[in-house]
């Protein structure tokens, strides 16, 4: 039941070791691959797929929760799509959540930079409800089962709200719909739904 199939496990690894590089070396490892923007100076192209595998080493959480999601979902794809399909996937989610931050950010004189898989995750998500509409799922701290097309289409809902009236600082919401944008695109490329009967 909680055993990973190898790409999701080493997505998880590599994750957390990046983490613990960030502990042990600083703010260098931010410098060079958190995803800072177009107008900082610091802007580097392989920023657009290293920021995803970086998280704030000042809130433990932040890596928690998405290696929890990716654990909890991406399994479930991997085992659908096979190791390299899920990896590419999850790469391509990564890259237009970043792009979608490159484009929000533009026009501001933002200068934080990016970081977190949270753009990845977005995408399991989405591809998640896609494929498994109807697979119950128990959000804490209400614990009442809700189909997981549901689930994902409320928070989506969410993120849009609070990109928009710019509430919850701080939380690249864009970013986020950026990936979800990325997995949609994706699955679309894969054939879209094709029934589980028939893998």
């Amino acid at each position: 039941m909680f055993s990973m199939p190898p790409a999701t496990r080493a997505l998880v690894i590599i994750n957390v070791a990046v983490y613990l590089l960030q502990l042990a070396l600083g703010d260098i490892v931010e410098a060079l691959f958190a995803l800072w923007p177009l107008h900082s100076g610091l802007f580097r192209l392989w920023q657009l797929i290293t920021y995803g595998f970086l998280h704030d080493p000042h809130n433990f959480a932040h890596i928690f929760f998405n290696m929890f999601a990716l654990f909890m979902f991406g399994r479930s794809l991997e085992r659908y799509w096979g190791a390299r399909r899920f990896v590419i996937f999850y790469l391509v989610c990564i890259l237009t959540a970043g792009l979608t931050q490159l484009a929000v950010t533009a026009g501001t004189s933002a200068l934080e930079p990016t970081l977190g898989a949270s753009g990845g995750v977005f995408g399991v998500l989405l591809a998640f409800a896609w494929l498994f509409p109807r697979e119950r799922l128990i959000v804490l701290p209400i614990p009442i089962p809700v189909p997981a097309w549901l689930f994902v289409t409320l928070y989506a809902v969410a993120e849009l709200f609070f990109g928009v009236t710019g509430r919850a600082q701080g939380v690249a919401h864009f970013a986020h719909l950026g990936g979800m944008l990325g997995g949609a695109l994706c699955i679309l490329a894969f054939g879209g739904r094709r029934s589980l009967e028939r893998r």
